[in-house]
């Protein structure tokens, strides 16, 4: 069979593309995942179903790609987890559901990305949502994923004290943290009602598995895409050790900001040296594949707690955040604040993230300056590829993370947590004697936001590292596109997860013309 389209992962844009395109029941569907496929809520693992905003670490190998990233030349190697599951990371992540700032989509429309700009993607953006606590202009009211956010009477008493700390210390109250002008502290918005993370899996396909004209195939790994020339035909697939070949009229990667550079350059569409050193045959030169991967770096204040103060590893692990704009920047709300619960291992990172006994307040530097890349050094699709994440790697992300570290400092060891935190573990005294000596404990320190996207980014064609065109159209080749996180032109200033989706919805009605 030949289908009309074949979507290469079933996550937080595939799960949507399956969904949308199969309203028109005239178009045949193969959506294909590498993980498990669970159909309904009651058949969810607990890991997968129950969110309470913690996030991708704690995830088991069944539904985490379990990769590994370099943050900077002088770190150790981190974890870096993507959902292998039906939803995709939707259904691993810590369901942070914030979109980007106005001016993030109004850059990608002033690169060439004519279709981007925050008028045009705003509608989309009200399409996929159901807010419960605002309404109007900015807002949806009938989507697929629910957004909510924890009532200032359901906070935990470590939340309160940071709100109380930042309200102190000058920053403005954001209850509407996606309001196009928000700035300041406030709730976090969260795609998980009633504790379950609400992903693509539960709010979209739910709808469309009806349908026959849809086929959901979980369990199956795309090793490559076939080609008939320079025209995408189809794509090879392993199944229980079995391979064979899809055909599809059009083929769409959805494997995310890891996966869909390293399918394209196992099909022969990268850069010519990568492909050339592996022997991989080079059917379309396109240097910027892999190239420009972004990210959220984090820095970590570590603190123990006081006897009596450590949070009941059920409570949420954050509910507020704060937003603001660095010294000497001029980008808005550039760097983000969070507080939470977590478990301390002897370098101050994260442990075991359900025995919370530490606190930490992370630095999250929103729109870096600096870029990394991905390199492929096997044909084999189960090698995952090289990630260089090149973190701070100027003087200007250094300033940010430095000021960050300050702040984050004073506001956790300000009178509002003198009866719950107790001794600072990191970054220590001498770590912050002097500029040099704290910038060598971020490159040391800094860790994955779990944003990793740009590897495929779109853009016209007068940028020659532009991977597709604004339409998810790879260059050079025919009926083939990619649509997901990895062509972003650049990391937005919020988590990724809505955004992703918003490129989903937006980018089927530029399909359907």
């Amino acid at each position: 069979m030949k289908y009309d389209y074949v979507i290469v992962g079933g996550g937080s844009a595939g799960a949507i593309l399956a969904t949308r395109l199969s309203e028109d029941p005239s178009i045949s569907i193969l959506l294909l995942e590498a993980g498990p496929d669970y159909p309904d809520i009651e058949s969810l693992p607990d890991e997968v179903r129950i969110g309470l905003s913690t996030g991708a670490d704690i995830i088991t190998k069944d539904h985490n790609w379990r990769f590994w990233g370099n943050p900077s030349p002088i770190s150790d190697p981190m974890p870096v987890p993507r959902g292998r599951v039906i939803g995709g990371s939707s259904s691993i992540n810590g369901q942070v559901f914030l979109r980007g700032m106005p001016q993030d989509y109004d850059y990608w429309e002033s690169l060439g990305n004519t279709e981007w700009g925050y008028e045009s993607v705003l509608p989309y953006f009200r399409k996929l949502e159901t807010d419960l606590d605002y309404s109007g202009d900015f807002h949806g009211s009938d989507g697929p994923i629910i957004a909510r956010r924890h009532k200032k009477e359901d906070w935990v008493e470590s939340q309160v004290a940071f709100y109380n700390a930042c309200k102190d210390a000058g920053y403005p109250d954001a209850p509407d943290q996606n309001h196009p002008d928000a700035t300041g502290v406030g709730p976090t918005p969260f795609n998980n009602p009633n504790g379950i993370r609400w992903s693509t899996n539960i709010g979209y396909l739910s709808m469309a598995r009806h349908r026959l004209n849809l086929t959901i195939k979980a369990n199956c790994v795309t090793h490559r895409i076939v080609f008939s020339g320079k025209t995408a035909v189809g794509v090879e697939v392993e199944s229980l050790g079995d391979m064979f070949v899809v055909h599809g009229e059009n083929i769409i990667l959805c494997a995310g900001a890891v996966a869909s550079p390293q399918i394209m350059m196992l099909s022969g569409i990268g850069p010519y040296d990568q492909l050339s050193d592996l022997g991989i045959p080079v059917l379309n030169e396109l240097p910027g594949v892999g190239r420009n991967l972004r990210d959220h770096p984090i820095l970590s204040v570590t603190w123990t707690v006081k006897a009596g103060h450590i949070q009941d590893p059920d409570a949420p692990r954050t509910q507020v955040a704060v937003r603001y704009t660095a010294t000497g920047s001029d980008i808005k709300n550039d760097v983000k604040l969070t507080y939470n619960s977590f478990a301390i291992s002897a370098e101050g990172h994260d442990a075991d993230i359900n025995k919370p006994v530490g606190v930490r307040l992370a630095v999250s530097l929103q729109l870096a300056e600096s870029s990394g890349a991905l390199r492929l050094v096997s044909k084999d699709i189960g090698v995952q590829p090289e990630l260089n994440y090149n973190y701070y790697s100027t003087d200007f992300d250094l300033m940010r993370g430095r000021e960050g570290i300050r702040r984050g400092i004073a506001l956790g060891e300000s009178e509002h947590f003198s009866e719950i935190i107790d001794t600072r573990l990191h970054p220590s005294k001498g770590d912050l004697s002097s500029d040099e000596r704290l910038n060598n404990w971020i490159l040391k320190t800094a860790r994955t936001g779990q944003h990793i996207s740009g590897t495929c980014k779109m853009g016209p064609d007068s940028d020659e590292y532009s991977v597709v065109d604004q339409y998810g159209k790879v260059k050079g080749v025919d009926n083939l596109r990619v649509i997901d996180a990895s062509i972003m032109p650049d990391c937005i200033r919020a988590n990724t997860n809505v955004t992703t989706m918003m490129i989903a919805e937006r980018m089927v009605d530029l399909i359907k013309g």
